[in-house]
């Protein structure tokens, strides 16, 4: 297992949520709606013998503009605990394709406007927690 695999697993899942743009690695032009995954942190030697880490992954998804009320929709479908939403998509395969032993979303950090380029969009973030080997 690499941290590459975790970040493909976590991306493979966010695909089943229609009409994202899902980014394993940070794109140089973002283009909404997407999603992009970054680590976080990871704390070593989670479980005797030093078998288990546990990584925290962010998820930041970026919506349409501020100003378009369709975009602040959305986004509330998207933060929501079940339906087509973020947290049911990354916690649909629990094992990321066999990479961890699980994962699960324990928060939204974020949901407000985001500047990129000079342009305000809606955006929200995602704290990911995966324990893997």
């Amino acid at each position: 297992m690499s941290i590459s695999d975790l970040r493909s697993g976590l991306a493979a899942n966010l695909e089943t949520i229609p009409g994202l743009r899902v980014y394993a690695v940070l794109p140089d032009v973002v283009n909404p709606p997407s999603a992009m995954i970054t680590l976080d942190k990871i704390t070593y030697n989670r479980q005797m013998k030093q078998a288990m880490s546990e990584y925290m992954f962010k998820v930041t998804v970026v919506l349409g503009r501020v100003s378009e009320r369709v975009a602040q929709q959305n986004l509330d479908l998207l933060v929501a605990p079940s339906g087509d939403s973020v947290k049911t998509a990354i916690e649909s395969d629990r094992t990321l394709g066999g990479s961890a032993f699980d994962v699960f979303v324990p928060e939204l950090s974020a949901y407000g406007a985001v500047s990129i380029n000079g342009i305000d969009y809606l955006s929200a973030e995602f704290s990911v927690q995966v324990f893997a080997s």
